[in-house]
């Protein structure tokens, strides 16, 4: 399970956009107290099959899905 977690920020537009055009299945969550629980400090936040990562991170991961 794929889950975004965005505070709709610049970045979180763009990894929108990059999970958007490689076609991958995404839930988006925006609940602020939830991330904050969570312990998430900076958006946004890819979290795949309970494994959280960066925005540079995310997008390392959809580019290696991609090729």
């Amino acid at each position: 399970m794929v889950t975004l977690y965005s505070n709709h920020c610049p970045k979180c537009k763009i990894l929108t956009q990059k999970l958007n055009q490689a076609d991958i299945q995404y839930v988006e969550v925006n609940d602020i107290d939830l991330m904050i629980e969570k312990g998430f400090m900076t958006m946004p936040i890819l979290e795949v099959d309970g494994v959280g990562m960066s925005f540079v991170e995310s997008v390392n991961w959809i580019n290696e899905r991609n090729n």
